[in-house]
């Protein structure tokens, strides 16, 4: 089996490639399946299989865009994964189904092993770049980050405060607790509306219940828990809520109406006269069409009107 050698030839034609504050030199060749190690502190989650980019790889006869890959440190002639985990993955998924046309996979290789922290770096400003980031992984990295490096060093490598990464990382791990959602893509989405719920009123019970309302498919669609904004202050209907028969319909249905407070004077005489007009049904109306002596108060009133606008302008 040949192996693309590793020497000068291979890196007399370096190219620089700016990523945020790194500047990577870098150059391209091939190399085997087998001679590319997986990152073991990748900042991505969860299931990297896809037959759907398995046939993509296939329908294009082979990997489009290369591996962002580096030197490995302990493995000399080999390379590591900045960035391309999941295309790796399953291009080895191909071979390992005997399609051994997937093996030489072509890669950039940079002209040195990156701190881990610029290897970070460089794979946030790459994923900034793609749909996914604000879809689905912003608050994924986020928590991965903080297992890695600690609070401080992810929100500096993130760009942003430490508050910041804190809201992050509540969502992600709140969006873990959706686990009966069809599409698991979706949990973050449900988690941040949940998370747009005043804090005061999201307490540990009310999360609880969502949860599990949720994951029985009681509430199916993530908009409807804007409805706790105006549930939860409510006393009767929050607790009809957070019992085991209610669910957000009803406990709408539990909302006592706001009274309007009465505005006195002029103002109060002013919206009573508009509120009538408002609910003046349409067949009134068309009983009314060419009423002289109607029309002749409605110019009267405008009149009024002007010069009671003239008057306090």
């Amino acid at each position: 089996m040949s192996k693309p050698a590793v020497g000068r030839e291979n890196v007399v034609n370096l190219q620089e490639r700016r990523l945020d504050r790194t500047v990577l030199r870098t150059y391209r060749t091939k190399a085997d399946i087998d001679d590319i190690v997986p990152n073991d502190k990748q900042p991505r989650l969860g299931p990297k299989i896809d037959e759907e980019l398995q046939r993509q790889i296939e329908a294009n006869g082979g990997l489009f865009e290369p591996l962002l890959v580096e030197p490995h440190p302990d493995f000399p002639g080999r390379f590591r994964i900045i960035d391309g985990d999941r295309r790796w993955t399953n291009s080895r998924a191909l071979v390992e189904q005997g399609k051994e046309d997937y093996r030489q996979v072509p890669i950039e290789v940079t002209d040195r092993t990156l701190s881990e922290e610029d290897r970070l770096r460089v794979w946030i400003y790459i994923h900034r770049q793609r749909k996914e980031w604000d879809a689905k992984e912003k608050e994924m990295v986020a928590y991965r980050l903080v297992d890695l490096m600690g609070r401080t060093s992810a929100a500096n490598i993130l760009g942003i405060t430490v508050r910041e990464l804190d809201k992050l990382v509540d969502i992600f791990e709140l969006s873990e607790k959706f686990i009966s959602l069809r599409d698991p893509s979706a949990a973050i989405t449900w988690s941040r509306e949940l998370m747009g719920v005043s804090k005061k009123l999201l307490t540990p019970s009310v999360v609880e219940a969502v949860v599990k309302k949720v994951n029985q498919k009681r509430i199916t669609n993530s908009k409807d828990l804007r409805k706790l904004r105006s549930i939860l202050p409510d006393p009767v209907a929050r607790a009809n809520f957070l019992a085991e028969v209610g669910d957000l319909d009803t406990a709408m249905l539990r909302l006592v109406p706001a009274e309007k407070k009465p505005k006195g004077g002029l103002p109060g005489d002013l919206d009573s006269i508009m509120e009538s007009m408002k609910t003046l049904p349409w067949t009134a109306l068309q009983s009314m069409k060419g009423d002289k002596d109607l029309l002749k108060k409605i110019d009267e009133a405008e009149a009024l009107l002007r010069s009671l606008r003239n008057a306090l302008s």
